[in-house]
């Protein structure tokens, strides 16, 4: 027999064995859609803390068009601690009422390598805000994501904002696909500045970096 005879089987087996077939590539991980969102340029952590009411949000949520009617006043204080505890980011202390008592949540958004972007930790999950557009005085946006899907808020140094920034926040509402609609408003009375340590929650807990 012929050597080539011999040759053409061995060059198919070596074709056909798992040393001679290339593993597929990994395909990359979809892109999140809050990813193609540009934060505020040159964001000041320490010009943004301090006292916030929210305004209104827009989201695309089931929960928050069958309560509309039942939205708690909201406002949150924000400061920019540096503590090996706490690494520099914003922690955030939320107040509102919920059946007849003030509560207090406190989270940490922890920096990520863009100002202006940060990470919320909550258990196993992983949320990330934007502030997109501030003047610090005044008013701040901010988009957030949660299960791929980008909702947006509206935060005021005051209960009412301007009706040129209600403009811009619909404008940036309807940029990320969502019309008025979606956007929902809260009370403009009925704050909470403090919460006894019975009801307190307490998320910092839940800490490292990106």
């Amino acid at each position: 027999m012929a050597p080539s005879a011999f040759l053409l089987p061995l060059l198919l087996l070596l074709l056909a064995s798992p040393a001679g077939t290339r593993r597929p590539r990994k395909r990359p991980p979809p892109e999140n859609p809050i990813d193609k969102i540009r934060a505020q340029e040159n964001f000041d952590a320490a010009q943004f803390a301090g006292k916030w009411f929210l305004v209104s949000v827009a989201a695309r949520c089931a929960h928050l068009s069958e309560n509309s009617d039942n939205l708690e006043a909201t406002n949150i204080v924000v400061s920019v601690p540096s503590t090996r505890a706490l690494p520099a980011g914003l922690l955030v202390d939320t107040f509102r009422p919920l059946d007849g008592h003030c509560w207090n949540i406190k989270q940490m958004y922890f920096p990520t390598k863009t100002p202006g972007r940060f990470q919320l930790k909550a258990g196993r999950r992983k949320l990330v805000d934007v502030v997109v557009q501030t003047d610090y005085s005044s008013y701040a946006i901010l988009y957030y994501q949660k299960d791929r899907k980008i909702s947006a808020k509206l935060y005021g140094r005051a209960v009412r904002v301007s009706d040129a920034v209600m403009a811009t926040f619909e404008q940036r509402v309807a940029a990320v696909g969502m019309n008025e609609d979606s956007i929902f408003y809260f009370p403009v009375y009925g704050f909470c500045d403090s919460a006894d340590q019975f009801h307190l929650l307490d998320d910092t807990k839940y800490t490292g970096r990106m």
